[in-house]
């Protein structure tokens, strides 16, 4: 793709600082949506299988729609697409919002709800990807992930939390309201950045499937991006099961309220964004591959945290663990993935990397709540962080490898320098 009549790029540039005010207002609406849709679950039904069924609802669009969405970004506007699933997004959540008050919300309809609004997130993901690496340069890479991070950390981690927070406390559906109306803003907010990506003039007529392939091929070919999308996978296999029943957990062995469990979210957010800007410091100073190692070590500590503590302040501080973790991580790992792609395959390699990298996750969500019943839900977050831990030890050799050879190079370097 190229870049035509738009105004100069960079982080610092006019239409970056649109996009990141775009990205900040639906992250606030993601992190409303993030802590209400399964703390509603919970508290309506008490049953960790209706829990694990909307949790796999949620993340299945990432295996099933992610990659012919990946391949139709590429072939239209990514601004359009952004702006499209933004306004989708936000109807699904205010009906959402009338189906509770009218009584008729049950398991059926939540599932069904975050598996629509999961499918819109996948065409904004990938729009979003390609418009990021169009205004930003090779070389800032790491600074606008981490502007993008703590962005999203603050709204979907923080804003988002807190607000579902007091809403859920005074009428839940009030909260899907919300989610609903900052979509709508930030749809606003997407349809002013000054940057319009256009396919070259001259491109062979291909199918659908066959883009789709060759995004697939490009990220299964590059050694680098195996190594990075294979850690990914396990650990968001690992960490979906942590995530869908972490609040039931946190309910009954902590004994929080229910309106205060999304406040945990909160911690999370603190780590990551103390985290995400300094994760390009330490990887220029030790490597990035020894960063990665220690994120994923951190990210252990805190799930092992969480499964073994009593005291309710523990919640919080494992919380606000596995967010130094997942901060450290996100940051170093998207800037990687962006740099050794080709800006026409972004949104389909995009597109690939969520599927390889989250096609676990509806199998981790849909096997924590049976596992919880049969055993205890402490039980599955132990199991969780020595699974995370050892993720990070056999995958050491393969990340402090790639960061000795690959933390700056082009995509044809690595290939020359790490053949498939």
């Amino acid at each position: 793709m190229i870049e035509t009549g738009a105004p100069a790029a960079g982080v610092r540039s006019r239409a970056f600082r649109r996009l990141l005010a775009s990205w900040g207002a639906s992250s606030i609406g993601d992190g409303v949506l993030t802590a209400a849709l399964p703390l509603f679950t919970a508290v309506s039904t008490r049953d960790p299988v209706s829990v694990s069924t909307v949790a796999v609802a949620s993340v299945l669009p990432w295996l099933l729609v992610a990659l012919p969405a990946g391949a139709l970004v590429d072939r239209w506007s990514p601004r359009a697409v952004l702006i499209t699933s933004l306004v989708v997004r936000s109807g699904l959540t205010l009906s959402l919002s009338a189906l509770i008050v009218l009584g008729r919300a049950d398991v059926t309809v939540l599932a069904v709800c975050a598996f629509l609004l999961s499918s819109a997130e996948t065409f904004a993901d990938s729009a979003g990807q390609t418009l990021l690496v169009t205004l930003a340069a090779p070389s800032e890479l790491e600074r606008a992930n981490g502007r993008v991070v703590s962005t999203e950390t603050a709204g979907v981690e923080i804003a988002g939390p807190l607000a579902a927070a007091a809403l859920f406390a005074w009428r839940p559906e009030w909260c899907f309201l919300a989610v609903g109306l900052t979509f709508v803003l930030a749809g606003a907010l997407a349809a002013v950045v000054g940057v319009r990506v256009e396919r070259p003039t001259a491109r062979e007529v291909t199918t659908l499937r066959t883009e789709v392939c060759e995004g697939m091929r490009f990220l299964v070919r590059q050694r680098t991006l195996r190594v990075v999308v294979g850690v990914v996978g396990l650990t968001a296999f690992v960490t979906s099961g942590v995530n869908a029943v972490a609040f039931l957990h946190a309910i009954e062995a902590f004994h929080l309220p229910a309106a205060s469990v999304a406040t945990l979210l909160v911690c999370t957010a603190v780590g990551a964004l103390v985290t995400a800007p300094l994760a390009c410091r330490a990887a220029l100073r030790w490597g990035g591959g020894s960063v990665m190692v220690a994120a994923l070590a951190v990210l252990a500590a805190g799930i092992a945290m969480l499964g073994l503590g009593h005291a309710p302040w523990v919640a919080w501080l494992a919380y606000l663990v596995m967010g130094v973790g997942a901060g450290g991580w996100n940051v170093l790992s998207s800037a990687n993935r962006q740099r050794l792609t080709p800006r026409p395959l972004m949104g389909r390699v995009t597109s690939a990397h969520r599927v390889l990298a989250w096609g676990l996750m509806p199998l981790g969500a849909a096997l924590a709540g049976p596992l919880a019943q049969a055993t205890s839900l402490r039980a599955v977050l132990v199991g969780a962080a020595v699974l995370v831990m050892a993720i990070a030890a056999l995958s050491a050799p393969r990340l402090l490898a790639l960061s000795r050879t690959s933390d700056h190079a082009t995509p044809e370097q690595v290939a020359e320098s790490h053949p498939a």
